[in-house]
């Protein structure tokens, strides 16, 4: 393996990592899809604990996703489109459009972050969340192979994020398909299948280097994680009754955004 800084003329990237050919880029985009699916298995833990323990571990978790994802967009896939563009204006015309598509998904497909299961909830709802996430799932995986085409360290930065924020997201889908009166193990297999649409995206990606501008990816991706961050994660997190519960979640929320600060700095560095 080689180090290549600047552009490498044989895929049209800009690449700043240990590579020696598309193929790595390839390899490490269906490894790190499989192992995104892998995560949905985490979800299997809600059956293992109490509700008070589940809702007491939740909102931590919640909180962390919510400044990793605010992190990942605001220090490294925004900045990156712009250099890539050359010009800010276009790169946040396409965070514009991320942030308005995820909630046009939302509005129509009630495609809400949920991470506390209701026993209201029926088979309908656990088949619309599924679909959801696979839309979901699919998204990450083009954010997430978009951004290994462009450099290696900013795929695995963004793969971080997508698993930071997968943790507490399997967590609350995997509680919503139980209490809709799905088994266990159908909850289980779902989630899986549904999390492998993050390796169909990925690829879709890859094969598309060539054809699109995959810096447009890159800040529409910095949009989406904004969307989320903000609109759904925050909200559940910002309020609490007890003090104490909610310097410990400001206190999760800014070691998110510190860490991909951090990472951000090391990148520049």
């Amino acid at each position: 393996m080689v180090w290549l800084g600047g552009y490498d003329e044989l895929d049209g990237a800009l690449r700043f990592g240990w590579c020696d050919a598309p193929r790595v880029t390839l390899l490490l985009i269906v490894v790190l899809s499989l192992l995104m699916s892998a995560l949905a298995l985490v979800g299997g833990l809600t059956a293992l604990l109490s509700e008070a323990t589940f809702k007491r571990l939740m909102l931590p978790l919640v909180a962390l996703s919510a400044g990793s994802l605010l992190g990942g967009a605001l220090f490294h896939m925004i900045p990156t489109a712009v250099e890539r563009f050359h010009d800010a204006l276009p790169a946040f015309a396409w965070v514009a459009v991320g942030f308005t598509l995820f909630l046009v998904l939302e509005q129509f497909l009630h495609w809400h972050h949920c991470h506390v299961a209701k026993s209201e909830h029926r088979h309908p709802l656990g088949y619309l969340l599924l679909i959801a996430d696979g839309v979901h799932n699919f998204v990450g995986g083009v954010t997430v192979g978009a951004s290994l085409v462009i450099d290696l360290r900013l795929g695995l930065v963004a793969w971080l994020v997508e698993a930071a924020h997968e943790v507490p997201q399997e967590l609350g889908d995997f509680g919503v398909l139980v209490h809709s009166g799905f088994s266990v193990k159908r909850a289980l297999t779902l989630n899986v299948l549904s999390g492998l649409t993050f390796l169909a995206g990925g690829l879709v990606a890859y094969a598309a280097r060539a054809a699109i501008d995959l810096a447009a990816v890159v800040a529409f991706a910095g949009g989406n994680f904004l969307y989320v961050a903000a609109v759904d994660l925050v909200p559940e997190v910002n309020r609490h009754e007890r003090l104490s519960r909610s310097l410990e979640h400001f206190a999760c929320f800014i070691v998110g955004l510190g860490v991909l600060a951090g990472l951000a700095l090391l990148r520049h560095h």
